[in-house]
């Protein structure tokens, strides 16, 4: 029997959403990989995000293997390893070079940054921001609740509400973002336990404060530049250190959708 290739598929950002979406489809038989991602990574789940290849060349997430390349030129070799490629490339300029079968727009911006339904034969956007059938083909919903994962073939996903989804009876109460433009330092690491009050860091000399008590399950590395608005830290309330490690039930319902969409698309086409 001959060898199934499969396709190539990019990916537009490799923070812990579209890490989980990869991870998914990794270990689907999907192993072409690329991330692209910017050269400062704004992730905070760092311990389950493929952009921290960008400091530390690799990263490891669930046993598999991401590893930044220089250009599209080691990709293919990174691939023979049985490892993801990770490229910086936020602006997409190399998928003309990549040729990309897959699309997936994972940068959760909330918004188009310049993904367009032409860039491959399957685009996929994630979230709010896009509309199947228009600059996407597929749209894959990431709120929290009843319709988490489902694909969408016409319109859009549930607009951004602001309000991060429920976990242990906390929603905005959990997450902290910066209230103006400066660099986030910090002292503590992903993995902390931390009290209500306590100061997760700082932006600018302006501690950013705890509102409840839990572990410190994401946390932008210290000295990042930051904008008003940008995402700091994640607090879980329910206090376990080992789901920091470990990819999110999101991001695992977000993965499944995305896979539906792709195997799909191949059968539409006759592909294995």
């Amino acid at each position: 029997m001959d060898k199934i290739i499969p396709p190539v598929i990019a990916i537009r950002g490799a923070g812990d959403l579209a890490s989980g979406v990869a991870l998914r489809l990794y270990r689907a038989g999907f192993t072409r990989l690329v991330l692209l991602e910017m050269d400062h990574p704004l992730a905070v789940r760092r311990a389950v995000s493929f952009c921290e290849a960008v400091h530390h060349c690799r990263m490891t997430v669930e046993g598999v293997t991401a590893r930044l390349v220089p250009s599209t030129d080691s990709v293919a070799d990174v691939w023979a390893t049985g490892e993801i490629a990770v490229l910086r490339d936020p602006a997409a300029m190399a998928l003309p070079a990549l040729h990309p079968e897959v699309l997936i727009d994972a940068i959760i911006a909330k918004r188009n940054l310049g993904t367009q339904i032409s860039m491959a034969p399957l685009v996929i956007g994630l979230g709010p921001g896009f509309t199947a059938g228009g600059d996407v083909h597929k749209v894959v919903e990431t709120k929290r609740g009843h319709h988490l994962g489902r694909v969408i073939a016409s319109g859009a996903a549930e607009p951004n509400t602001g309000v991060p989804g429920n976990i242990g009876g906390y929603t905005i109460e959990r997450v902290y973002w910066a209230e103006q433009d400066g660099a986030f330092t910090t002292l503590l690491n992903i993995g902390d336990t931390i009290c209500a009050g306590d100061t997760l860091g700082m932006v600018n000399g302006r501690p950013v404060l705890a509102a409840i008590s839990g572990v410190v399950r994401g946390l932008l590395r210290s000295g990042t530049p930051v904008c008003k608005r940008t995402k700091l830290a994640d607090v879980d309330p329910r206090g376990a250190a080992s789901y920091c490690d470990e990819v999110s039930d999101k991001a695992l319902a977000v993965g499944g959708g995305v896979l539906e969409a792709i195997s799909a698309h191949r059968f539409s086409r006759g592909a294995a």
